[in-house]
């Protein structure tokens, strides 16, 4: 199946033209014919022969291995976003759109940065710190008697993350071309509604919340976005699946750990406001 990650697609393509041999092993064979016309074109003593060096293959210890590193970091900049938001509230909202500069700057980079994956691990961290503060004090104050918000937020993350992973090991979900398409017309046509609840947030709509704010419609929402956020989890599943197959160099690990961390903010953040509207919606 052709990925719809566009870094998978270009290596999908040089595999196609160089007879499927793996990235790997085609960077190595492309720079030994290099190496080889330089030798012969260059007149007088030669340098010794140096073998090409060949990067090492992307393997899933390697994607498991920087994913838990990059959850390690975002784990410390959330424990310092809950504690500085008491104090500065509105540091996370810069961290927001910090974070979410460094994510298009990760998405669209050619060559990954470890570093940027990291420091955007860490800034996401402090938002989501922030934020779950924020939703954390609401439900409080609305419902005092409600406990436990983000720790069940969490739990339902890693639930919903444990089982899209079974469906897909099972197969029960099958990510092909038909599936990748109607994945992207759901989520254009989702942001384009939370966009629209964006804007009506600002004139008051839903207590400024927007459309999250209005009962039942609200709840319907978040359940869409948790159910989108679940499913794209499969697509991240057979990105890795795919990259591991081609031969792509172990320094696109990052890459795949980004991409995972994007999903599963995503996810919580949908978990969290789903759970936050249902207690605050209690008598």
């Amino acid at each position: 199946m052709q990925s719809r990650n566009p870094v998978l697609s270009r290596i999908g393509q040089e595999q196609s033209t160089t007879g499927g041999s793996g990235f790997a092993y085609n960077e190595g064979k492309n720079a030994y014919q290099q190496a080889s016309v330089t030798t012969m074109a260059a007149p007088g003593p030669q340098a010794p022969y140096a073998p090409p060096q060949v990067h090492e293959r992307l393997t899933l210890n390697d994607v498991i291995v920087k994913t838990a590193l990059c959850f390690v970091v975002l784990f410390i900049g959330a424990i310092a976003g809950w504690q500085i938001t008491p104090e500065a509230p509105m540091l996370y909202f810069g961290a927001m759109f910090a974070a979410l500069g460094l994510g298009l700057v990760n998405a669209f980079k050619r060559e990954v940065s470890p570093a940027l994956v990291l420091l955007y691990s860490l800034v996401e961290g402090f938002f989501l710190g922030g934020i779950s503060y924020w939703y954390n004090e609401w439900v409080t104050t609305v419902n005092p008697e409600y406990t436990g918000l983000i720790g069940q937020a969490v739990l339902g993350t890693l639930v919903a993350f444990a089982v899209m992973l079974a469906l897909y090991q099972t197969r029960i979900i099958k990510v092909n071309g038909t599936f990748a398409r109607v994945m992207m017309v759901a989520l254009v046509s989702y942001l384009v509604i939370a966009l629209a609840s964006l804007v009506a947030s600002l004139f008051g709509v839903g207590g400024g919340l927007g459309f999250y704010g209005l009962g039942w419609m609200g709840l319907a929402l978040c359940g869409v976005g948790i159910v989108l956020a679940a499913l794209c989890l499969a697509l991240d599943f057979e990105a890795i699946k795919q990259g591991i197959a081609m031969g792509m160099p172990e320094r696109e690990s990052w890459r795949m750990a980004f991409g995972l961390l994007v999903t599963l903010v995503w996810l919580y953040l949908e978990i969290l406001r789903f759970l936050a509207i249902l207690a605050s919606s209690r008598d």
